[in-house]
């Protein structure tokens, strides 16, 4: 009887049936066949080339074992770096993925039996980061290609030299402004000289009398014309505003340089911010509802910190640890004159005391009190960038 064809609903069940994954114990890796059935699986293996192919594997097993080894070693390798690149992951996720391509080769025609022991191998070759967990192995591959540790080598210096030039420019303006305070000229005492007429001839009338003093000194009358007199009171009036445009030019250039440090300071902040802010012995509070009303809204000590993003706690009340994300958790801010620990910004990782509260603008005063710049007073420092000191 000839085969069905092509067309006929058989042929197409046949398709349907070889295009999926079969079962792993009728597959032949040295002819690379698979087979549907154990019936189908035993009559391969009494065919003229399946025999061929062992009397050739016979001669040389090692051979073909360790080709075999080195294609799976490579394309699972391969597969996590383009599919997960650095990221930690389960090494039964990649492995699912890895065998949902019908062509892979398979495990049991390589030198490791199970997943776990290729998982430990990669480990102890060095070419991913291994460790194991209640729920299994996880594994992170590590990138030693050229380029990408010459482009990580240039991130770095790059963010380095960025910082520098921020120190450097800070610290240039806080000089100008020291020295426009220093070096400022003090202002010339006044000197007063004798009374003298210049001319003889010039002379001064009052007239005093009834009708003078009741009229007030509108009606004070001089020998000098109506000229001179516009000219001494616009002369007071001169010397009367001098000394108030130089206060305001000063005024004016005090809060240039004002703006110019708060502008420093805030890109400063800005570029020195991460997104993670946990640090071990703080604490916080629970804002999760997935865990139930027992933990919600209670403060915990974060004991570890894992990944920049994961907190192992201990909770104060009833002592239970767990393991939480940081969106789960939120920062305690303590009674004024409390110890703190700032998260985020230029002062990332020092120790302050709490001064006070501004309700108004969700930010607090600190004092730092640790480190070089003890007894600093720094202001508008938010609520989610320091937590109480456990």
């Amino acid at each position: 009887m000839g085969k069905a064809d092509f067309l006929s609903p058989k042929a197409i069940s046949n398709r349907i049936k070889a295009k999926g994954l079969q079962k792993l114990r009728w597959y032949c890796q040295m002819c690379q066949k698979q087979c549907r059935d154990e019936n189908g699986f035993k009559c391969h293996c009494m065919s003229e080339s399946h025999q061929r192919q062992l009397l050739l594997a016979s001669e040389n097993p090692n051979q073909f074992m360790d080709y075999f080894s080195e294609e799976f070693k490579n394309d699972f390798l391969e597969l996590i770096r383009r599919r997960f690149g650095t990221k930690r992951v389960h090494n039964n996720i990649v492995y699912n993925e890895y065998i949902s391509d019908r062509e892979h080769i398979h495990m049991n025609s390589t030198q490791w039996e199970t997943l776990t022991d290729f998982t430990k191998w990669l480990g102890k070759e060095g070419l991913c980061k291994v460790d194991e967990t209640p729920k299994g192995w996880y594994i992170q591959y590590i990138d030693r290609d050229p380029e990408t540790i010459r482009r990580q080598e240039e991130l770095e210096k790059k963010k380095r030299q960025d910082l520098d030039d921020e120190e450097r420019s800070a610290k240039f303006i806080e000089d100008q402004v020291r020295r426009g305070r220093d070096g400022k000229e003090p202002e010339e005492a006044p000197v007063f000289t004798e009374l003298k007429r210049e001319s003889e001839d010039e002379k001064v009338a009052f007239n005093l009398g009834a009708s003078s003093c009741a009229a007030g000194p509108s009606k004070l009358s001089t020998g000098l014309g109506p000229s001179a007199l516009k000219a001494a009171a616009s002369a007071s009036v001169k010397r009367k505003d001098v000394p108030g445009t130089s206060e305001s030019k000063e005024k004016k250039k005090k809060s240039a340089l004002d703006e110019i440090m708060e502008m420093e300071e805030r890109k400063k902040q800005q570029s020195v911010r991460t997104d993670y802010w946990l640090q071990p012995n703080i604490v916080v509070k629970v804002v999760t509802k997935r865990l139930g009303e027992k933990y919600h809204k209670q403060k915990a000590v974060i004991k570890e910190v894992r990944e920049h993003y994961t907190a192992m706690v201990k909770m104060i009340n009833s002592g239970d640890k767990l393991k939480l994300d940081q969106s789960h958790l939120e920062t305690v801010i303590p009674a004024p004159g409390k110890r703190v620990l700032i998260l985020n910004g230029p002062y990332r990782d020092t120790e302050a005391l709490l001064e006070g509260i501004d309700e108004k603008n969700f930010c607090a005063t600190l004092t730092i009190d640790s480190g070089r710049m003890k007894g600093k007073r720094v202001d508008g420092i938010a609520y989610e960038d320091f937590s109480k000191l456990a």
